[in-house]
C-alpha cells in the first residue's frame, strides 16, 4: 500500500469521527462531559467498551506474543471474568449508592483528604502511562509505513494524533467517546476476522483445519504448570482477575462510561454482557496470532526483531491490498482509543479530585468549562511528550510492560479500596501518602530478587496482588479503632 492510500483512509476515518462529534457534543454541558448525562445506552456502552479495553496492546501485541507464550495469555483472560463480576456486583452499586462521577471521591468520604489524593494521583500516573503505551504501539506502526516516507519526524506524527484526539473530545467528552467507541470496536474486529480468513485461504485451509494446525504446533498450549514461572496457570487466571478490578472496576476511564448508563441495573447490564463477549474477542485475537506464525512459516518469511510487527508485517506486505486496507482501518481505530477515554477521564479526575470544580461555587459555569478546557489541553500535551520518551526505551512487548507497570502503580488503590470495603477501621490519613509509597517499593526489591529470596519463584501479574496485599497491611498499621 502506497503511503498516499494510507494517509486517505486515515483523513476519511477521522472525519467520520468528527461527524459523530458534530452529531453528539452540540449544546454539551460539563455534565455530559463527565458522565454523559447519564443518558448512554447499555448496549452501546458494551460494544464500545470492546474497543477500548483492546486498543493498540490487544492489537498488536497479543497476536505477537503468541510465539513466546502461546495461548497461556488466555488463562489471563479467564480471570477477567471472575473480575468483571466482582466489579458488577460489588463496586457499581456503590459508586451508584455514592452518585459519584470521579470514583476516587469515595475514598475521602471513607479515609479522608490524603487517602483521596493518593488513590487520584495513582490513576493519573497509571493511565498517562498505559495510555501512553498504547498509543505508542499503534503510531508507532503508522509512522514506519507512512510518516517515514515523507521523512516527517515520529514527534509531528504524535503531535497530529494528540490534537484530533483532542478536538473531538474537547466539547462532549464522555457523551462523544461513547459513540466513537462504537466505529472502533466495529473496524477492529472486522481487520482480526479478515485477517485470519485470508491466511486461511492463502494456506489452503479451513479455520477449523488452521485451528487444528495451531494445536499441533503447540501455540494452543495454556497451562504452564511450573510454580515458579511468570506463567504459571493459578497465577496467570488470579492475575487476570485483579487486573480487571484494578484496571476497570478502580479506573476511573472505564467507570465514567459505565456511570454514564441510566442507572445500576443498565451499568450491571453492561458489564456482564461486555466481559462475555471480550474474554471470546482475546481467544480471536490469539488464535490471530497463531495463524501469523504458522503464515510466516508456510511463506518462509523472516520474523521481525519485535513480535508486535508481525501483525502489521504480514498484513501490509503478504495478504493483498484489502487485507491491508483493513488492517490500516482498524490500526487507526485502535489508536484513537488509546487515548481518548484516557484524556477525558485524566481531565475529569484532575477537575474534581484536585480541583474540587464542582465544588466551586463562586466560579461560573462558562469560568469551569474555561478551566476544564485548559485541563484537558495540559494532558494532551503530557500524554505526547510521554509518548516520545517511551519510543526512546522501548525494548520489549508493550503488554508485558504495561501490566508490569500496572502492578505498581494500581495495587495501592487496589489496597486502598479492599481495605475500605472489607474493614470497619478508620486510618490516620495523613500517613496513607506513605504507604502508598513504600508498598511499590517493597515490591520492586521483592520482584528483583525473587529467585534468590524465594528459591527460584519468579513474579509475574499476580506482583499487583502483592503490592495491594502489602498497601492492605500498611493501612492496617496505620489505622485506628474501629469506626
Amino acid at each position: 500500500m502506497s503511503p498516499e492510500l494510507i494517509l486517505a483512509v486515515f483523513i476519511a476515518y477521522t472525519t467520520l469521527l468528527f461527524a459523530i462529534t458534530w452529531l453528539t457534543a452540540r449544546k454539551a454541558t460539563n455534565r455530559a462531559f463527565f458522565i454523559g448525562n447519564k443518558a448512554s445506552p447499555w448496549f452501546i456502552v458494551s460494544y464500545g467498551m470492546i474497543g477500548a479495553s483492546l486498543s493498540g496492546v490487544t492489537f498488536m501485541s497479543v497476536p505477537g506474543w503468541v510465539g513466546e507464550t502461546q495461548f497461556s495469555y488466555f488463562l489471563v483472560v479467564a480471570g477477567y471474568l471472575l473480575g468483571y463480576a466482582v466489579i458488577a456486583l460489588i463496586l457499581l452499586p456503590l459508586y451508584y449508592r455514592l452518585n459519584l462521577t470521579s470514583i476516587y471521591t469515595y475514598l475521602e468520604s471513607r479515609f479522608g483528604y490524603w487517602s483521596h489524593k493518593t488513590g487520584a494521583f495513582y490513576f493519573l500516573l497509571s493511565r498517562v502511562i498505559g495510555a501512553s503505551f498504547r498509543m505508542f504501539l499503534v503510531v508507532n506502526v503508522l509512522q514506519v509505513f507512512v510518516f517515514d516516507a515523507w521523512h516527517i519526524p515520529f514527534s509531528l506524527t504524535v503531535l497530529i494524533f494528540i490534537i484530533l484526539i483532542l478536538l473531538y473530545t474537547f466539547k462532549g467528552g464522555i457523551k462523544t467517546i461513547i459513540w466513537t467507541d462504537t466505529v472502533q470496536t466495529t473496524f477492529m474486529l472486522l481487520a482480526v476476522i479478515l485477517s485470519v480468513f485470508l491466511i486461511s485461504k492463502n494456506m489452503d485451509l479451513s479455520i477449523s483445519g488452521l485451528f487444528h494446525k495451531a494445536m499441533d504446533k503447540g501455540f494452543t498450549r495454556m497451562f504452564n504448570t511450573d510454580w515458579s514461572d511468570r506463567r504459571f496457570f493459578i497465577k496467570q487466571f488470579f492475575s487476570g482477575m485483579f487486573i480487571t478490578i484494578v484496571m476497570t472496576g478502580l479506573d476511573q476511564e472505564m467507570m465514567q462510561k459505565n456511570l454514564s448508563c441510566r442507572n445500576l441495573k443498565d451499568a450491571q447490564k453492561n458489564m456482564f454482557t461486555f466481559s462475555g463477549v471480550l474474554v471470546m474477542v482475546n481467544f480471536i485475537f490469539m488464535f490471530l496470532g497463531a495463524t501469523l506464525f504458522m503464515f510466516a512459516e508456510f511463506k518462509g518469511i523472516r520474523l521481525p526483531l519485535r513480535s508486535d510487527d508481525l501483525f502489521p508485517m504480514i498484513a501490509i506486505n503478504y495478504l493483498g491490498p484489502v487485507a491491508g486496507l483493513v488492517f490500516v482501518i482498524g490500526l487507526i481505530s485502535a489508536a484513537y482509543p488509546s487515548a481518548d477515554g484516557a484524556l477525558t477521564s485524566l481531565t475529569t479526575s484532575f477537575c474534581i479530585d484536585f480541583l474540587g470544580l464542582p465544588k466551586k461555587n463562586n466560579l461560573s459555569e462558562r469560568q469551569k468549562e474555561w478551566i476544564r478546557y485548559m485541563t484537558h489541553i495540559a494532558f494532551a500535551f503530557l500524554l505526547l511528550l510521554v509518548i516520545i520518551i517511551f519510543r526512546e526505551i522501548n525494548d520489549r512487548a508493550v503488554i508485558d510492560k504495561l501490566f508490569t507497570v500496572a502492578g505498581y502503580t494500581y495495587g495501592p488503590i487496589l489496597g486502598l479500596y479492599a481495605f475500605g470495603l472489607f474493614s470497619r477501621k478508620a486510618v490516620r490519613d495523613r500517613f496513607v501518602p506513605l504507604v502508598a509509597i513504600i508498598s511499590p517499593c517493597i515490591c520492586y526489591i521483592l520482584s528483583n530478587n525473587s529467585v534468590l529470596i524465594f528459591g527460584g519463584y519468579k513474579f509475574g501479574f499476580e506482583l499487583l496482588i502483592v503490592n495491594g496485599f502489602i498497601t492492605f497491611a500498611g493501612l492496617l498499621i496505620i489505622s485506628k479503632k474501629d469506626s
